[in-house]
């Protein structure tokens, strides 16, 4: 038995999110099972480190899967880059421990959201940012990223009304970076929920526009409501860029 560690970077813009889809073929997970169980003639199933929702993109998804054969990585990899849309990109694949499982074993993980704050038109990279062309003080978003920081209750930040695990969550980082008229959020935490980041940018771009103060962040961890927190920001800004074990 052999289990094989996938390194993917994927162009989320065309497809319905990672994972699987019974009644739609265009999935990130469905197109690499579809090719990996032609190589090996029998249905594989992969795990992801993580969902990403439609839209979203990733340069750094870490998969797996468990296969009794004797079919190299250096091979699986091949087949992969050979047969695999070109939006869809395969980094590296190795062979790791039979214990590692990609999402139960992550220790933490950086998403990154990169806003467009200009009216001015970006034309080769609309796909991959948000287009914000409202003026915004970066000093109070971060504030507000300052205040996200540390082990909290963020149910406030996730869409999912039915969720019944834990919603505590530690950021251990985050960064707000502006170039020129590009700005970029840059979280690192040991898990995220449901639609979490986009949220966080949503809520920190009416900070920005002075549609809420940086205060109100706190309040959302004592009394969590979504309906308090900031809007859910576009997913096309959205970009998984590291998983660490």
């Amino acid at each position: 038995m052999k289990n094989f560690r996938l390194l993917l970077a994927y162009d989320g813009s065309r497809y319905r999110g990672w994972q699987r889809l019974t009644n739609c073929d265009l999935t990130i997970q469905g197109k690499i099972e579809s090719v990996l169980s032609k190589l090996f003639e029998e249905p594989v199933t992969i795990v992801g480190s993580g969902r990403t929702d439609a839209g979203v993109h990733a340069r750094g998804q870490v998969a797996n899967f468990w296969m009794e054969t004797a079919v190299s990585s250096e091979e699986v990899c091949a087949y992969l880059r050979r047969y695999l849309p070109e939006d869809i990109g395969v980094i590296s694949v190795e062979e790791t421990d039979l214990r590692f499982h990609s999402r139960l074993s992550a220790k933490e993980k950086t998403y990154s959201y990169r806003v467009w704050n200009s009216t001015l038109p970006n034309v080769f990279e609309r796909r991959y940012l948000t287009v914000f062309p409202e003026p915004l003080d970066i000093k109070a978003i971060q504030k507000g990223a300052e205040a996200l920081i540390g082990e909290h209750n963020f149910l406030s930040f996730c869409s999912n009304k039915h969720f019944k695990k834990s919603p505590v969550r530690t950021i251990k980082d985050f960064r707000i970076e502006q170039c020129d008229q590009e700005i970029r959020f840059l979280v690192t935490a040991n898990g995220f929920l449901y639609n979490m980041m986009r949220i966080m940018a949503g809520t920190l771009l009416e900070i920005g526009m002075g549609q809420r103060e940086w205060q109100t962040i706190e309040p959302l961890f004592i009394s969590p409501c979504r309906e308090k927190a900031g809007f859910t920001a576009p997913a096309k800004g959205l970009c998984l860029e590291e998983v660490r074990y």
